[in-house]
């Protein structure tokens, strides 16, 4: 009986100091099972892929081809390449069938500037550069729409930062798929413009290393607590666009440097944010601003991390406790058993909106937190490996 309560002492203790650290490795086939998990509850609840996105507090519905589903599938072809089932690229397949490999509200198909609405581009060029048959048809809309901005002088299209990853990576890959390099040097002209002239004095703010929104951030707004307001997923975009740029580009194509210092300055700036459960709060500098788990961003920042410390950009013994501390907590707080992810923030723009962000609340569109979530668990395997 001594014995019994000698072991159930041990047990307490070594629960209460939390001796299994959260920050520790996890193994390789815990993440894929739970990108698997999270992936297949969708793929079931969205079996029809072309199935129109209701939006019942706007009374109207979204055609699948919307940016929250094109991120989904960005992340789609990030599981993979990890986990290479048909199944997936037969899903994504129905999916630009079913738009005819268009671009949502587009005149004839292609004509847009919008960035939310060229992001299916890059699952589709993807896809054309997977089959053996390039088929015409999945890049000839995004080429055309991309062949239409660069025919003009015009830079300034990217007015808010979410726009920096729906579009940004488009480029890199039509310059791959062309060889021509002027598709490069728009997108770091266009990005350049964002971060420097966008708002009053640019949208990143190199005191902080972190990026507001759009110009409606700008100082003199800030926080409750008179920060400045940094919101979570807005700079998650910066994180992916940055990582998925150098993971697109040629390694000796000029703006790499550009893109590498920026993914690594704003990596350092947000290490120093995370939350203790291993999250972030949508407010990056006012916790108490609606403060709380989420998802989206924090798998965004996980994702850029990992891609960094894969790549030699950033320290594996200083960035892989932060990543696995926000593996865990992604999966351990926020993955449902049934595949489901909570603590996903819903579509907007700043900390206050889509509130509260709960475990149990669905967000408006259940795609791109997903997306992201992939993403992230895509590069940690690769980093385990």
């Amino acid at each position: 009986m001594k014995l019994s309560k000698f072991i159930l002492a041990i047990i307490s203790i070594t629960l209460f100091c939390g001796c299994v650290d959260s920050s520790s490795k996890p193994e390789k086939e815990e993440v894929l099972t739970a990108m698997r998990q999270a992936n297949d509850y969708f793929m079931n609840k969205w079996s029809d892929p072309g199935q129109p996105i209701p939006y019942p507090s706007r009374n109207r519905n979204y055609e699948s081809n919307v940016w929250t589903r094109a991120y989904y599938y960005v992340g789609l072809m990030e599981l993979w390449k990890v986990d290479p089932q048909q199944r997936y690229i037969n899903y994504a397949l129905e999916w630009g069938n079913h738009h005819n490999w268009g671009l949502r509200n587009a005149r004839e198909g292609w004509k847009t500037r919008n960035a939310d609405n060229q992001c299916a581009g890059q699952a589709y060029i993807f896809l054309y550069n997977l089959d053996p048959q390039k088929p015409e048809p999945y890049i000839k809309n995004i080429k055309l729409s991309v062949d239409s901005m660069m025919q003009t002088d015009r830079i300034d299209d990217w007015s808010w930062i979410d726009a920096v990853q729906m579009s940004m990576p488009i480029f890199a890959q039509l310059g791959n798929l062309t060889g021509d390099k002027a598709y490069y040097d728009r997108a770091y002209e266009m990005y350049m413009y964002t971060k420097l002239k966008h708002g009053e004095t640019g949208l990143y703010n190199p005191a902080d290393q972190l990026w507001w929104r759009d110009g409606d951030f700008d100082p003199p707004y800030t926080e409750p607590n008179g920060e400045d307001c940094y919101w979570s997923r807005g700079n998650g975009w910066i994180v992916v666009a940055m990582a998925r740029m150098l993971d697109l580009l040629p390694a000796d194509e000029p703006h790499r440097k550009e893109y590498e210092t920026m993914l690594v300055d704003m990596c350092h700036a947000l290490k120093k944010v995370q939350r203790k459960d291993g999250l972030w709060n949508v407010s990056l500098h006012d916790p108490d601003y609606f403060g709380g788990k989420e998802l989206s961003g924090t798998a965004m920042f996980a994702y850029g991390m990992a891609y960094g410390v894969n790549n030699g950009l950033l320290p594996a013994d200083e960035f892989k406790p932060v990543i696995y501390k926000a593996w865990k907590g992604m999966v351990n707080d926020c993955l449902h058993p049934n595949g489901f992810l909570g603590y996903v923030q819903g579509t907007g723009k700043e900390p206050k909106e889509a509130q509260p962000v709960t475990y149990e609340r669905e967000p408006d569109f259940d795609d791109y937190g997903l997306g992201a979530f992939l993403m992230a668990g895509a590069e940690i395997y690769k980093m385990i490996e």
